[in-house]
């Protein structure tokens, strides 16, 4: 089996947990085939830095003189704002010779200004995309999706999709059972599709300052195979449509009609994921009616159809992992 060194990038300011949410899936991989990651942490200098939570994490070693690892993990935090000139160098001259580039939150801006991302796909944290596409016109910045691909670079969103990107990796290099198997231990949601949105239907949208316009969106939320026609949903709020759909719109920031779309395809991932329940009934309980429709929906908004999904993502047989002798 090739061992494959995985190097993640400290710096004073750091987010921790984009540190160590990748790291404890490698090393979960690690506990469960043995030989398969050697994981080291290194900063400029080889210092101790202090997270912008306040840890101080103490690196393995320096980044400078260090052979190129197979994966080089950049995270984000509050130092990615001004970083070191210098750590901005070395990222320029190690990256390019890492067999795989990941970044997690705001480590693409770290990515993009030493130039690691010119002319490619990327994503960050949904607050950062903005400036991101600003500060590197050459960047192709996708906000939406929790992770993205372009080669052997590979960009995530906020925080925790980090893990969902480093299960995908894990997945890539050993199999799906060891990513499942991963994913169980560390008691989080299997692996979600990169192309997923970064918000929920609840995060995405605000919610609403009115009583009524607040019970309909806990309503839709509970009641996702209901009828949530915007006449059904007035009359419960007591409006008439039309000024239904306007006050909607104006306290949550979308329409009814996407804010229901939203609710219903994460109805139907989570049965799709968590249950044995039949496509058909999904559609319904979902409040597609049909199987065509639910389809159809998943397509265009995770690339994917419901069938694929369910096979790609629901968990495996529990499995667990062994524990290491001492």
């Amino acid at each position: 089996m090739t061992q494959r060194t995985v190097l993640v990038v400290l710096f004073d300011g750091v987010q921790s947990l984009d540190v160590t949410g990748p790291l404890e899936v490698f090393a979960g991989a690690e506990t469960h085939t043995p030989g398969s990651y050697r994981i080291r942490t290194a900063s400029l200098d080889g210092s101790a830095v202090r997270t912008s939570s306040g840890l101080t994490l103490v690196p393995d070693g320096a980044l400078a003189g260090g052979p190129a690892p197979h994966t080089l993990v950049v995270p984000g935090g509050r130092g990615t704002r001004h970083p070191d000139p210098a750590l901005v160098d070395l990222l320029g001259d190690l990256g390019p010779r890492a067999e795989r580039l990941v970044s997690v939150c705001t480590g693409a801006i770290l990515l993009a200004r030493a130039g690691l991302l010119d002319g490619r796909r990327a994503t960050t944290h949904w607050a950062y995309c903005d400036r991101l596409a600003r500060d590197h016109p050459a960047v192709h910045v996708d906000p939406d999706p929790i992770f993205v691909r372009d080669g052997r670079v590979a960009t995530s969103a906020g925080v925790t999709s980090g893990i969902d990107l480093a299960l995908a990796l894990v997945e890539e290099d050993l199999g799906r059972d060891t990513a499942l198997t991963v994913a169980r231990h560390l008691v989080v949601f299997l692996r979600r599709p990169g192309n997923q949105a970064q918000f929920s239907a609840q995060l995405a949208a605000q919610t609403a300052r009115r009583d009524p316009l607040r019970e309909v969106q806990q309503w839709i939320t509970e009641h996702p195979g209901g009828d949530l026609s915007v006449e059904a949903l007035a009359a419960r709020a007591r409006l008439s449509p039309r000024h239904f759909a306007r006050a909607f719109q104006a306290e949550t920031g979308t329409t009814p009609g996407r804010y229901v779309d939203r609710v219903r395809l994460e109805h139907a991932r989570r049965l799709l994921e968590d249950t044995g329940d039949g496509v058909e009934e999904i559609s319904r309980a979902s409040g597609y009616g049909t199987p065509e429709a639910m389809r159809r929906a998943f397509v265009k908004a995770l690339g994917t159809a419901p069938a694929e999904y369910r096979r790609r993502f629901r968990p495996a047989p529990a499995t667990t992992l062994r524990t290491p002798t001492r």
